[in-house]
């Protein structure tokens, strides 16, 4: 039966509960591995999971307070405290080899990092041991990658690159946008199983701690949804908290995500991070219909590979931001050229709103001065640039933007006949309600959701538990009513030619000291954005050995200009305005 569309509130309420649960405390781990927490300087077990009692053949409480040196041989609490020597707090679990332990002295691989004060250790089988290691299976991945320049070619060779190294059934390539939803840009699967390439999921398939827990800990993986959680002893530490596991490779996830995957029909999942200017640009998602385990190699070599799409993900963003950027950047020059030369900057203004189109990309831009309304591009009719006006000035005295023309628009009028949906209003000086009014075009989408995204969950009657949906059957919604989204680039353009303005206006006698407030707050916005990117450009850099060598060329020059630019602002902002 298909699935109904649910209350709002309720939704609304099942949201706020299902992002208080406090995934990172989940007090267990998942069972095909082992758990021990060790406090410094004098290496004795604090925590363990319960199944390190097998392990080892001690009960827990046995193993508690026990010295590391009782459990490992010397040369491995060596690489264990090595390990955690080289280790930074909320930094990625460090390999530190392998060795044998416990009775029967299986092999097993080890990850140490710092956590809540303690050196964490995660101990795992030694999978198959194969011909290459981490660095050489990801380099071969690599390999696939560095010469393919069109988006969609370069995406789909990462989730085949991806399904050849791991074998799971199915391999997406999902990027999140502005709203949190994902869509999946990119597919490998078995020829046996429904497609999910251009389907969107919601953005409530992934609750806000999920997605910080992501940009933490790179790659997940659940090998069996079926798994029974291993709970760690104590659990507690001394401090009456449970220990953070945002870090662990096996930590126990939501009960909540596992009934998800299996509503889905998977058995097995691994995601691996997708990580762009500090955000959650996406995921590589694998899933598998049976149980599958993921020895540490393989996801050493994933987790590498992750960090290249992600530079060339970077990269390829980076590049367009700065085109975009410095194509505003010329006419917001030209435009401050002319005010310069302009006998009264304010009338002048109103013959170049085509130079502030291109200053804050746009289809149509209005100047309001003196109660008038002066226009370029597409904008709306006299009623709509008042509905514009009212609802910016009742807003406050601060850029304003909205992508969506239900909230700026009369109820009447959400889907008007000028077709524009977008405002981003910028005030010139509020005080005398002189504001620069920017316009986008609605930008009418067909989309095809995985599932209704107005039942995101089974919710109890309650509405304070809830339950994963079942179905993902394709549902088609067309979006209309909104535009392109305002990005934090588009606000920094906004900003900019704000501060531009507010410079080369006419001030009050007497007013010398603001003019040179407005030089400073100018130049140091310049060079903190400049300073920004230019970091941007040399954490790629540091990447540079898989590019070929078109892109480090062109990288390094981006980095020569940036750097030009910024001793020139720098100066800029040292030398007296008027």
């Amino acid at each position: 039966m298909a699935q109904r569309p649910l209350d709002p509130s309720l939704i609304e309420r099942a949201l706020e509960e299902c992002a208080r649960e406090p995934i990172q405390h989940s007090g267990a781990i998942q069972p095909n591995g082992y758990l021990l927490a060790c406090s410094t300087p004098d290496w004795r077990v604090r925590q363990a999971s319960a199944n390190c009692a097998a392990l080892f053949d001690l009960a827990v409480d046995e193993l508690l307070g026990l010295p590391l040196a009782q459990l490992f041989d010397e040369t491995l609490v060596a690489t264990v405290e090595e390990a955690a020597s080289t280790s930074r707090p909320q930094q990625a679990p460090v390999n530190a080899g392998a060795g044998n332990l416990g009775p029967q002295a299986h092999i097993f691989e080890l990850g140490v990092h710092l956590a809540d004060g303690l050196v964490q250790i995660e101990i795992e089988p030694k999978g198959m041991k194969g011909r290459l290691g981490a660095g050489e299976l990801s380099q071969q991945m690599i390999a696939q990658l560095v010469r393919i320049e069109g988006e969609d070619e370069f995406h789909r060779t990462v989730a085949e690159q991806v399904r050849l190294l791991t074998g799971f059934d199915r391999v997406m390539v999902y990027r999140f946008g502005h709203d949190g939803s994902g869509d999946v840009i990119a597919e490998a699967r078995a020829s046996d199983l429904d497609a999910y390439l251009g389907l969107r999921f919601p953005a409530s398939d992934i609750p806000p701690q999920a997605r910080a827990l992501y940009l933490r800990n790179r790659i997940r993986v659940i090998s069996d949804v079926d798994y029974v959680p291993v709970p760690i002893r104590p659990g507690t530490r001394a401090d009456g908290r449970p220990l953070d596991l945002s870090q662990h490779a096996l930590r126990s996830v939501s009960p909540v995500h596992l009934a998800y995957l299996r509503n889905m029909g998977v058995a097995a999942s691994m995601s691996i991070s997708l990580i762009v200017d500090g955000r959650l640009w996406g995921l590589i998602a694998c899933h598998h219909r049976t149980a599958r385990a993921v020895p540490p190699s393989v996801r050493g070599a994933a987790d590498m590979f992750g960090l290249f799409v992600s530079m060339r993900i970077s990269a390829r963003e980076l590049q367009r931001t700065t085109a975009y950027e410095d194509s505003a950047r010329v006419a917001r020059d030209q435009l401050e050229a002319r005010l310069i030369h302009a006998r009264v900057p304010t009338l002048a203004l109103a013959t170049e709103l085509t130079l502030m189109q291109r200053a804050v990309p746009c289809d149509g831009v209005a100047l309001l001065q003196d109660g008038q309304w002066h226009s370029a591009g597409r904008v709306p009719d006299r009623d709509g640039l008042e509905d514009a006006r009212q609802w910016f000035t009742q807003a406050g005295p601060d850029v304003q933007m909205s992508s969506n023309a239900a909230q700026w628009r009369r109820a009447s009028a959400a889907t008007p006949a000028d077709g524009l949906a977008g405002v981003l209003a910028l005030p010139i000086r509020a005080q005398r309600d002189e504001w620069v009014v920017f316009f986008r075009r609605e930008q009418i989408e067909d989309v095809r959701w995985a599932g209704r995204p107005d039942a995101p969950f089974q919710i109890e009657a309650s509405g304070l538990h809830i339950g994963p949906r079942t179905s993902f059957a394709a549902w088609r919604e067309t979006y209309t009513g909104h535009s392109r989204p305002w990005t934090r680039v588009d606000a920094g353009l906004a900003e900019r030619l704000q501060l531009m303005l507010l410079h080369r206006y006419p001030r009050h006698a007497g007013d010398g000291g603001s003019v040179r407030d407005l030089a400073g707050r100018r130049a140091r916005l310049e060079s903190g954005e400049l300073q920004h990117r230019l970091g941007q450009l040399i954490e790629l850099s540091s990447g540079l050995e898989p590019l070929d060598r078109s892109q480090a060329a062109e990288l390094l020059h981006q980095v020569d200009r940036l750097q030009a630019r910024l001793r020139a602002a720098v100066d800029g902002a040292s030398r007296p305005n008027g």
